[in-house]
């Protein structure tokens, strides 16, 4: 159970906490150009984890699949419900998702405000999910996540690659003891960066085009 927890929660699209005064990332795996980093956080018992590699893809592609929320149950594990619930604009949107823990842990959800922007000079893309979980009501027998929020930061490199950053720090509330999910803090970033290293491949994503990413 621990292993497929952590799995779940590491695969949530898309959270960090970006605070001074934190104790400096410490590398826990290198492994197939992915390096999965974690690090204390200030008077929680939780971990945050960062995730650092190349993917061969455009900036289009790539955002394109960030952004294409009904696709997420193909490389974030045990999403067993997903919907996109309000589209702001073509770069920003809100949508709810609900996790499937196996009993008896129980079934977590979230939702997200998820933006996309881009620095003009350097064309680095920061993609931004903002918790929101008030936007709307509980569901019954499921536990909405209150505290989380998440940064991509994709940046272009030479050889048509891009070096990915991505900072991930989720309280999952209820019983899960902090623990069982900081056991797990280097396979399940590792597994869900190298899912997505398919997902971007895939012929849909090929010819990507966004009108607000420049190239």
């Amino acid at each position: 159970m621990g292993k497929t927890l952590f799995f779940i929660l590491a695969g949530l699209l898309f959270i960090v906490l970006m605070a001074a005064a934190q104790p400096d990332w410490k590398l826990k795996q290198d492994k197939e150009n992915i390096k999965v980093y974690t690090k204390n956080i200030t008077n929680s018992p939780l971990k945050a984890i960062k995730i650092v590699g190349n993917i061969n893809a455009s900036l289009s592609a790539l955002t394109a699949v960030l952004l294409d929320i009904n696709s997420t149950k193909e490389w974030v594990y045990a999403t067993k419900s997903i919907a996109v619930l309000k589209t702001i604009s073509s770069s920003e949107l809100i949508y709810y998702s609900e996790l499937e823990i196996p009993w008896p842990v129980s079934n977590r959800d979230f939702i997200v405000l998820l933006k996309v922007t881009q620095d003009e000079k350097t064309k680095t893309v920061s993609v931004d999910g903002f918790n929101k979980p008030a936007y709307l009501p509980p569901n019954k027998n499921v536990v909405r996540i209150q505290q989380s929020y998440s940064k991509w930061v994709i940046t272009p490199i030479p050889k048509g690659q891009l070096k990915i950053e991505y900072v991930l720090q989720v309280d999952p509330g209820g019983s899960v003891p902090a623990w069982l999910i900081n056991l797990f803090a280097t396979k399940g970033p590792f597994e869900t960066f190298k899912k997505l290293r398919e997902q971007v491949r895939k012929p849909v994503y090929a010819n990507a085009k966004l009108e607000f990413i420049k190239e």
